[in-house]
């Protein structure tokens, strides 16, 4: 009799590239004619986006976009002037190995900016980009999933496994024209234009995902007199393909805005009144399948010495995505220090840290929120400072949470203030934030197994049954594999019902010849 086995493939993920590549970004910029001099500089940020990449070979490129947006005064007027350039640049990066089914993610942040007026028409700008970067690939490994012949004996124990993973991306460009309002004034130039896109509805039809969802502007703007807020909701539904899906699959699909440009018109008298706004979204859809398989957990013959391997295998389940909604509050200047008008008021997050509690069932969310925001002081000029303030919150989710990984990423940032009778300035930030849990689990199973025929095992002495004093929670499987004897043997002799010992006592081993 031979020892036939029978082997099963899963597909298990690895972590080719976990790194951070910096950029720097300059930009020495003369005023075109139509600009006024510079008188006062105000404010200046680098937008960093990340847009396409490719991987070829062990190669991976991707294209870095950095939008400088400088913002000043001129001498004879308060209205604000907007500068905006942009750079790009082509990056590349060694992964140490061609990836299968890549998945990749890329994300850049604007470390610091260093900007001034070398003269009245000169602009001189330094600053620099940090770009992390994560490429997780797949790998496949061989396993036994059952074995007969030579009385050989196994233990099997179910495994759930990702056995199918279908990635697909797109990009896409929405367009809008909105008027300004009759009773705004016109627009002098854009200074600035926060999104915040709603959570996507998906539906699976026929090997496509349809997603769709709203993107929500926030349009900060110069006019003559002072700074104005603008506000539009867009609605998209787009088709990915994503062939090879159905509804076995479990999808996830984010939405990211990667650009957004506004374009202004104007009417017939000259005034910019219109407002042609197209933001670009770029979509991310992870569809994947999860199956099952009795996987073998331990061997041994009855009869002859075996020799096992054993490998543990990383499974990956689905990531699950909590919604949660946290408040910070900030007090942010009082008395003299206190603007003379507040235009609008926003919050950006930076350096998001997070950690499971001690309880296992809470996540703490600590980094840092700057409050930034767009005043009159007391003599009317216009003035746009930053405030950084660490926070840190604790949320109470209830499931388990030391099994996997756990991130969390800030969605929406909504920003309300107030000054109080004393002249006290309190922001109060209302933040959405997705915590994911991104569960792992280890699995100890047979890779290798082999037996030697040309011995049969020796035994300590010449009878059928032994007497074996069997401990609490002691599991017959070790019990019959020590005594090279059958599981089944040993129930049915001593009349058991569970493969697990309840509380210590007397059993009969019988032994298998």
């Amino acid at each position: 009799m031979t020892l036939k086995i029978s082997r099963e493939t899963i597909p298990t993920e690895e972590i080719i590239y976990n790194g951070l590549q910096e950029q720097g970004v300059e930009l020495d910029y003369i005023l075109p004619d139509y600009f006024p001099d510079i008188f006062r500089l105000v404010r200046c940020e680098i937008i960093p986006t990340a847009a396409d990449y490719s991987i070829n070979g062990s190669t991976l490129s991707y294209e870095l976009s950095c939008e400088i947006r400088l913002i000043y005064c001129g001498e004879n007027s308060s209205a604000l002037q907007c500068i905006s350039q942009k750079q790009t640049y082509t990056k590349s990066v060694e992964l140490g190995k061609s990836p299968d089914c890549p998945d990749v993610l890329i994300t850049p942040k604007a470390d610091h900016v260093n900007f001034r007026a070398v003269n009245k028409r000169r602009l001189d700008v330094r600053g620099a980009v940090s770009v992390k970067i994560t490429v997780i690939g797949e790998k496949k490994q061989e396993i036994i999933c059952d074995a007969t012949g030579m009385n050989i004996q196994l233990k099997k124990s179910p495994m759930k496994f990702i056995s199918q993973k279908i990635c697909g991306d797109k990009t896409i460009q929405l367009s809008e024209e909105m008027e300004i309002p009759s009773t705004q004034p016109p627009v002098i130039s854009i200074i600035r234009c926060d999104t915040r896109i709603s959570p996507i509805e998906k539906k699976i039809i026929s090997g496509k995902l349809l997603a769709k969802g709203e993107i929500f502007l926030k349009i900060l703007y110069a006019a003559e007199a002072a700074p104005e807020p603008l506000e539009l909701t867009l609605p998209f539904s787009q088709i990915v393909d994503m062939e090879g899906i159905d509804e076995a699959f479990t999808c996830n699909v984010s939405a990211k805005t990667t650009g957004c440009n506004i374009t202004l018109i104007a009417d017939k008298n000259g005034e910019n009144r219109t407002l042609k706004i197209e933001p670009e979204i770029k979509l991310v859809c992870r569809c994947v399948k999860i199956s099952e398989v009795m996987a073998v957990c331990d061997a041994y013959s009855t009869i002859y010495p075996c020799e096992s391997e054993f490998s543990e295998i990383r499974t990956n389940n689905p990531p699950v995505i909590y919604a949660e909604s946290l408040r910070h509050t900030a007090q942010l200047a009082q008395g003299e220090g206190v603007p003379e008008r507040i235009f609008s008021m926003w919050c950006s997050p930076k350096n998001i840290n997070t950690r499971v509690g001690n309880d296992g069932k809470s996540v703490i969310i600590s980094g840092m929120l700057t409050y930034s925001m767009a005043a009159a002081d007391s003599s009317g000029a216009i003035t746009m400072p930053d405030r950084d303030e660490a926070f840190e919150e604790t949320v109470s989710i209830g499931d388990d949470m030391t099994k996997g990984a756990v991130s969390a990423e800030i969605s929406d940032i909504s920003v309300s203030y107030n000054i109080s009778d004393t002249g006290v300035l309190t922001a109060r930030a209302d933040i959405s934030v997705n915590i994911t849990l991104s569960d792992s689990s280890g699995f100890n199973a047979l890779t290798a197994l082999s037996v030697d025929d040309s011995a049969k095992k020796q035994r300590d002495g010449d009878y059928a049954v032994k007497l074996y004093f069997g401990t609490d929670k002691e599991n017959i499987w070790d019990i019959a594999k020590r005594f090279s004897t059958e599981v089944e043997a040993i129930m049915e002799e001593n009349d058991l019902s569970d493969t697990t010992l309840e509380n210590g006592r007397m059993l009969l081993i019988p032994i298998k010849e």
